[in-house]
């Protein structure tokens, strides 16, 4: 890997004179460098991003089309080194690492087709004797300059999730990566490039969060979306302005274990769900609500899974648990399970620092919903068990959340697949998965403290366009 990559700015690769490390969250290794944009290198990237709007605007749909094409394959053609890297950088286990490069290739493969196929619609105006002899045409065209801030823990394919559907739309764009996590998103660049998109079109500019604040107040961006936190997104929608805004934004999520669940199935699927990159994702499994009937063969089965689980180097081909994104988020996760437990809460297995930087999976029975490891959002290798007698009860309880991202159930009821796709209050409701389980072309994002709007690349590029309406009047007499 090299030792340094220079930031893209307008179609330039750039430094500035503050230089940013990147480090292995593992044991704290070098991993490679990059630097901080400077305010200037910031104003010159925005700017750069109006001006490239008209050319973004009038490039024909084969084009974007043929450009976010290329730029999957060479991400499929560079997938190792990316991968290397991004588990470097993310402390991400190497087996997920590459496959969230394999994700990212198809997040561009999909937004290439769907740039081909931005539609509108005919619509009927004589609804009304003066509608008589007019018909409306409805047609999508590009917002505008983009600002996007991106997260740490999927710092490749969040990241696709906003360039992509950006360049089919026809938008210019700015995006700020996370400062622990900025190189994916500079191989993203090195790909675009490398494809074809117009210069000044894109810019990837790691930066303070200071700076990262212009991209949220700045009038010439027409749209921000944001990847992160509850709080800051909804500050920074606070902030916003007239833009438009896309939050995708944390969660606790919920899954339900019925009786009439396959209990082996949902217990690996929990296992994975659960402690998947250390649980440092938005819809990892965080509350699971069990059938009193089989939570006792439930919690077993998942204590013998958990506890196969290895933790350990993400460069190891055999980690299935690597470590949080830094030591801070292990000690907060430490003293979140040790309150739970002195509020009544028992660690069924776990509830350990492994090393520098690692916690142990967890599973705890008994935790009180007003405990932050229920209540808020856990973000790290923990699992909690509640016992239920009725599924209705499960639906109320998946509920009482601020968060309602995405939510799994277990069953084999119709009736129940049905209570719970009417009455789960999230975006999403995966039956016989769960929660965290997402393909990239759907719609996904949530409701409540989840955030606003949708990804995927159709949904995003209605997001980053607006219908226009043209009338015509074909009676002028």
């Amino acid at each position: 890997m090299a030792n340094e990559h220079p930031f893209y700015l307008a179609g330039q690769w750039h430094r500035s004179t503050e230089a940013l490390p990147v480090t292995n969250p593992w044991d704290g290794s070098f991993v490679s460098s990059t630097w901080l944009a400077s305010e200037l290198q910031v104003e010159e990237a925005i700017a750069a991003a109006v001006a490239a709007a008209g050319t973004m605007r009038s490039l024909p749909a084969y084009e974007r089309a043929a450009i976010l094409a290329k730029a999957s394959s060479v991400l499929g053609r560079r997938r190792t080194e990316i991968g290397r890297a991004l588990a470097g950088e993310a402390g991400k286990p190497i087996r997920d690492a590459l496959t969230e490069v394999d994700r990212a290739a198809m997040t561009f493969q999909v937004a290439s087709e769907e740039a081909r196929r931005i539609g509108g619609d005919v619509i009927p105006l004589d609804l009304a004797p003066h509608g008589k002899g007019r018909v409306g045409i409805v047609r999508r065209f590009p917002i505008g300059p983009v600002a996007a801030i991106s997260p740490f823990n999927f710092p490749l394919n969040l990241s696709a999730h906003k360039l992509a559907p950006a360049v089919a739309a026809g938008n210019p764009i700015v995006l700020k990566p996370a400062t622990k996590t900025p190189l994916s998103a500079l191989f993203l660049a090195s790909a675009l490039e490398e494809a074809g998109l117009p210069k000044g079109a894109l810019s990837v500019l790691p930066m303070s969060r200071q700076l990262g604040d212009r991209l949220v107040t700045d009038e010439r961006f027409k749209l921000l979306t944001f990847t992160g936190s509850s709080a800051v997104g909804w500050a920074m929608k606070a902030r916003a302005g007239k833009k438009k805004v896309i939050l995708e934004l944390g969660g606790n999520a919920g899954v339900i274990v019925d009786e009439s669940a396959d209990v082996d199935w949902a217990a690996k699927r929990v296992a994975t769900g659960g402690f998947a990159y250390a649980g440092q994702s938005c819809i990892s499994v965080q509350r699971v609500f069990v059938h009193e009937g089989v939570y006792d063969d439930f919690a077993a089965n998942l204590i013998a899974r958990v506890e196969s689980l290895v933790v350990g180097d993400p460069l190891d081909g055999a980690t299935d648990v690597g470590p949080m994104i830094d030591t801070g988020e292990v000690d907060r996760i430490e003293s979140w399970v040790k309150e739970a437990v002195a509020d009544g809460a028992r660690v069924l297995t776990g509830g350990t620092r492994v090393g520098r930087s690692a916690y142990a999976p967890t599973v705890l029975d008994g935790v009180p919903e007003v405990a932050k490891v229920c209540a808020q959002e856990v973000f790290a290798p923990v699992v909690a068990l509640y016992r239920f007698s009725n599924f209705e009860d499960a639906v109320a309880a998946v509920n009482r959340s601020r968060y309602g991202l995405q939510a799994g159930v277990f069953t084999t009821s119709l009736p129940h697949t049905l209570i719970a796709f009417d009455h789960i209050e999230a975006g999403g409701v995966v039956i016989n998965d769960v929660a965290t389980w997402r393909i990239d072309h759907m719609p996904y994002g949530g409701v409540k403290d989840s955030g606003v709007g949708r990804e995927g690349p159709r949904y995003t590029i209605e997001e980053m366009t607006e219908p226009k309406l043209l009338v015509i009047n074909t009676e002028m007499g």
